[in-house]
């Protein structure tokens, strides 16, 4: 038998932001179990356990890649235990109650053409280091069966939503009208149910059984409107949604208009108390003019670079949390909020974000916690099918000669005031406005972020980027 290593390397599979991420047809039964198997030995190498979580999202594909994994574990001499289709932060959550490692089956936002598998260790999220010990991982492949999931336990779930019911009082969300766009999100059928017990008048929306790809950090025009619809339709005071896996939030505020996802998790690190954050490079710059925060660490972009960051911060502050641009909070540390524990939870988490928005706001409007904040915002947006390749050639040419670049992108008249490298290139420009190109951790696509003094410019900053890029290396 190949080893897992040779496996994976062959596979055309890569670990992207968060998770490994590939195409469908590259997610075969023997490369799941390939990755199962490093996975577990690496593990080994740490902790002591005898059964691994595993959930999945709605993708067509990720049961079947369940069953795979599931299938390696047991030959193994492990036992699965299956939760179904949750969010990817209940999993975690409910194998660090159980201080046994997890498997989540998910692409997350990409396209349903592909998928992914999420790891967590007993303690969390795995680590940049973990990934690597996983692909470097040399063990023989063991032959499999083909066994069927076991049958699925709820308690995930309920573990979940309990932690916030817990949390926030029952009568938080009484008069308030909160509208879940469903879609395909892995954590549709808790959602109304738990607004719900929190005194909110709840209207399901947009439910689908086809795999909706909302990106929170890209999000389409088409779902822009359709929020601002559903706010004048029902009367809403928020519009509250997820991406695939439920890891990532959309909140609106009671005009229908979404918050950027790291808007929203300034405001709830504000309602939280947090003393030291750890952030992306990409993450809005009123993070730190704010100056809600005792420190403030940009880290490259992805979950397991705010992680990283985390073990510094646990030395010197108490309360330590981090987010990134999607919205997606991590918990660093235990923390006491209103008299109650709350037990950290270092992977993406959407639902404390809105809660602790939603909380901050009473009876007042989102709105108006937003326009408190310095004027600065954020626009993103994404070139799709654009390999990765011609993302890092194009960098390395703004790079090589900035004012050149500049020039190119349809932005001559300005001069370049700094240049930050530590994820893609992020120039500030002399005018104050942030133009910052990566390519995508998850998928062939190169993303654009763009700061100015007002939404509309910061929009506009990202279509020209675009629109001339497209021009000279379309």
């Amino acid at each position: 038998m190949p080893s897992t290593n040779s496996v994976l390397s062959q596979s055309g599979v890569a670990f992207g932001t968060s998770g490994a991420r590939g195409l469908v047809t590259q997610f075969t039964p023997q490369v799941c179990k390939a990755f199962t198997q490093a996975f577990v030995s690496v593990m080994k190498q740490h902790s002591s356990f005898n059964r691994v979580a595993i959930a999945i999202d709605n993708r067509p594909s990720s049961r079947a890649m369940a069953q795979a994994c599931a299938s390696s574990l047991i030959t193994l001499g492990l036992q699965p235990i299956y939760f179904g289709v949750v969010p990817t932060p209940a999993l975690a959550y409910m194998a660090m109650q159980q201080d046994i490692p997890a498997i989540m089956v998910t692409g997350s936002h990409i396209p349903f053409d592909r998928n992914g598998l999420k790891f967590y260790r007993p303690d969390g999220e795995i680590t940049k280091a973990d990934e690597l010990a996983i692909l470097a991982d040399h063990t023989e492949l063991v032959e499999t069966g083909q066994y069927e999931l076991p049958e699925v336990t709820d308690t995930a779930a309920t573990s979940y939503i309990t932690r916030y019911l817990n949390l926030f009082s029952p009568t938080l969300l009484v008069g308030k009208r909160i509208g879940i766009y469903e879609h395909s999100s892995a954590g549709r059928d808790l959602y109304a149910e738990l607004f719900e017990k929190l005194g909110a008048k709840v209207v399901s929306l947009g439910r689908s059984d086809q795999f909706v790809p909302i990106d929170t950090e890209a999000v389409s025009f088409q779902d822009i409107e359709m929020a601002q619809f559903w706010q004048r339709e029902y009367q809403l005071d928020a519009v509250f949604s997820t991406d695939g896996d439920g890891d990532r939030p959309l909140l609106s505020d009671e005009t229908g208009t979404y918050l950027r996802g790291d808007i929203l998790c300034l405001l709830a690190a504000q309602y939280l108390g947090i003393e030291a954050l750890a952030i992306p490079v990409s993450c809005n710059s009123a993070i730190e003019v704010c100056n809600s925060f005792k420190l403030v660490k940009r880290t490259k972009i992805g979950s397991p670079y705010v992680i990283e960051a985390f073990s510094t911060l646990q030395t010197q502050y108490s309360r330590v949390a981090g987010f990134e641009a999607n919205g997606g909070f991590l918990l660093g540390s235990d923390i006491d909020v209103s008299g109650v524990k709350l037990s950290a939870l270092p992977t993406r988490d959407a639902l404390l974000p809105v809660l602790a928005v939603l909380a901050m706001a009473g009876d007042g409007a989102v709105s108006h916690l937003v326009e408190q904040l310095p004027t600065i915002f954020t626009a993103s947006d994404r070139i799709q099918n654009f390999a990765r390749e011609r993302s890092l050639a194009l960098i390395e040419q703004g790079i090589a000669s900035p004012k050149a670049f500049l020039a190119k992108l349809s932005l001559g008249q300005f001069e370049v005031l700094s240049i930050d490298t530590t994820d893609g290139l992020r120039i500030t420009l002399t005018n104050g406005d942030v133009v910052h190109l990566r390519p995508s951790g998850n998928a062939p696509e190169l993303r654009c972020y763009a700061e100015s003094n007002s939404l509309k410019s910061a929009g506009l900053l990202v279509d020209l980027v675009l629109k001339s890029i497209l021009a000279f290396n379309g």
